[in-house]
């Protein structure tokens, strides 16, 4: 959100990350309802979109495809998320866990409407302005 020139994709970012907190306490819920104890995990899938969008700061900085280049990382994040949702929201379906599988349904909405919020985003600013530079 730092890095991003736009208003709009700053507070699309910031909007997310509240989001976000509240996935997290989702997903401790649906820890306790299977009787586990959540933990922390290193994602090296994540955090190679995390380097690839470091590296767009870092060569894009100042440029109007800079947002561009953020957003399309923003993007890869929210499909990496919504496979990961939609595959334990299914097999929380089939083990017949069906509050874990409510909450997991209702993050893996949000995951989807902030990746349509950031299309739409793209297609009508963000890449408009890298473009007519």
């Amino acid at each position: 959100a730092r890095a991003a020139q736009s208003a709009d994709l700053k507070a699309a970012f910031e909007k997310h990350r509240t989001e976000t907190e509240g996935h997290v306490a989702r997903l401790e819920k649906v820890f306790g309802v299977i009787g586990k104890k959540p933990a922390g995990k290193t994602c090296a899938a994540i955090m190679g979109i995390t380097e690839e969008g470091a590296e767009i700061m870092e060569e894009y900085k100042g440029s109007p495809a800079l947002d561009a280049g953020l957003l399309a990382a923003a993007q890869a994040v929210e499909h990496y998320e919504i496979s990961r949702y939609g595959t334990l929201r299914t097999w929380a379906g089939e083990f017949g866990l069906n509050e874990a599988v409510t909450l997991l349904e209702a993050t893996l909405k949000e995951e989807k409407a902030t990746d349509e919020a950031l299309t739409q985003l793209a297609e009508s600013a963000v890449n408009v302005a890298a473009e007519a530079a």
